[in-house]
């Protein structure tokens, strides 16, 4: 298997496969680059079917992201060795040299290059087994690049922010996107009526901090602009926020929203540390007294909102008291879920250089403990919900003969399968807690 010239074009189809690591914006910037690809005249596949050419859109928040990007590439190296095959995204951008080693590889795109993917690969020489790297100097003046998911009519994620100016000291993430920078108001809302006149019933907004919106703009621009503009728009549904900062979820976003006809009663506000030593250390703009009177204000204005966070545990400065002082802070918190990451250590960040490690053990330890915490947090606000009636977004895939969806706050509710749901919004009474941990309904 090669890679098709031009006068191969017409005698025979290209294929291209995606794989997309880490977040949502990535998954928005995939779906758009394969866009690029169809109108090249590429078919899509799936990963694990023969392709001429596999992207992996890469992530580097954790290790573990690392470690799944280098098992892809010996997976597609069994299956199709002479494919081609390309890295895009953070760790692209951070790590091309170690990506490099990685055996295998063809084409690694920085930051800039990425959504000129084709024309990269189009360059490369089909009888060199050197890979090509494309670099990309994060500092100075970068693009930006809009994008936004098309691939099922359920939710879009919609990109309207990208980088980031702030300096936590345990994330490489403006290393691998440089600074922030935002999508023009009237290019959001032409994506945003695009996605729409494709059926889509709910847009997620997505960004590195989506509620830094207005950065590299004029300087006059703020993010409620954004969410007021999206109201208007006729025929979209549901929009979601996928996480904002604490200190930008003001008054005025929370007021707007509790009486908004589009946008959902779902936060997700990352925490990190619920240790006011730990926070500071992780030079996070915030402490917890202001965390407590942000989710304060999001439950006096609306009783039923879902609000999830973000926690690292194992900083390296995070002592027993720092954690403990996290687990009691969170259980005195009204929220619904809980992300855990377990800290590892970046390259090229402040956290990586101090003195004090937290032991794997005891990392993974404090991990167990706060998923444990997270599990019950989503039982009681579920069980608070029981008897309620919420509108519900059914998803397409079935499993064991039924289909799930999400409630408007975020709520995943289970139906047996009935081919009129897919992607559909219906009205339902929640009625209890499965086994699964998702929550049965009954129709109304």
């Amino acid at each position: 298997m090669y890679i098709c010239s031009d006068k191969d074009l017409v005698m025979r189809e290209k294929k291209v496969a995606f794989y997309t690591l880490g977040c949502k914006l990535n998954f928005a910037e995939t779906s758009t680059i394969a866009r690029q690809f169809n109108d090249a005249g590429y078919t899509r596949v799936d990963w694990n079917d023969l392709a001429d050419v596999y992207i992996i859109n890469t992530c580097t928040v954790t290790d573990n992201a690392d470690k799944r990007f280098r098992y892809l590439i010996h997976g597609v190296r069994k299956r199709a060795p002479q494919s081609r095959i390309v890295a895009i995204g953070c760790y692209a951008q951070i790590n091309p040299s170690e990506i490099v080693e990685t055996t295998g590889i063809d084409l690694v795109l920085g930051i800039k290059d990425k959504f000129d993917i084709i024309k990269h690969l189009n360059a490369l020489d089909n009888e060199s087994s050197i890979p090509q790297v494309i670099e990309c100097d994060i500092h100075s003046p970068l693009p930006y690049h809009g994008a936004y998911s098309l691939a099922e009519r359920t939710r879009a994620f919609l990109k309207i922010q990208d980088g980031c100016d702030y300096r936590c000291t345990y994330c490489t993430i403006p290393l691998a996107r440089g600074g922030s920078r935002s999508e023009n108001l009237d290019s959001i809302i032409s994506s945003a009526r695009e996605i729409v006149r494709n059926g889509t019933r709910e847009i997620v907004l997505t960004g590195v901090n989506t509620g830094d919106w207005g950065r590299g703009l004029d300087g006059k621009h703020s993010f409620i602009e954004v969410v007021k503009a999206l109201d208007e728009i006729e025929g979209l549904e549901r929009v979601r926020i996928s996480s904002i900062e604490p200190n930008l979820l003001t008054d005025e976003i929370l007021e707007f929203i509790s009486t908004s006809r589009r946008f959902v009663h779902h936060f997700h506000v990352p925490l990190q540390s619920g240790s006011d030593n730990t926070l500071r250390a992780m030079k996070r703009r915030y402490n917890t007294d202001g965390y407590r009177a942000r989710i304060d204000k999001i439950k006096s204005l609306m009783s039923d909102a879902c609000i999830g966070a973000d926690v690292i545990v194992g900083f390296p400065t995070e002592s027993d008291s720092d954690f403990n002082e996290t687990l009691e802070f969170i259980k005195s918190l009204p929220l619904s879920y809980l992300h855990v990451f377990t800290y590892s250590e970046r390259e090229n960040t402040p956290a990586a250089q101090m003195e004090v490690s937290v032991p794997h053990t005891v990392r993974n330890s404090r991990s167990k403990i706060l998923h444990l915490l997270g599990e019950e947090k989503r039982n009681t606000f579920y069980r608070e919900h029981i008897g309620s009636v919420r509108p519900v977004l059914w998803e397409s895939d079935i499993k064991d003969g039924y289909i799930t969806g999400f409630t408007d706050n975020y709520i995943k509710v289970k139906h047996l399968y009935d081919e009129s749901l897919p992607c559909s919004i219906t009205r339902v009474t929640l009625t209890g807690i499965d086994t699964d941990g998702t929550m049965m309904c009954k129709d109304i």
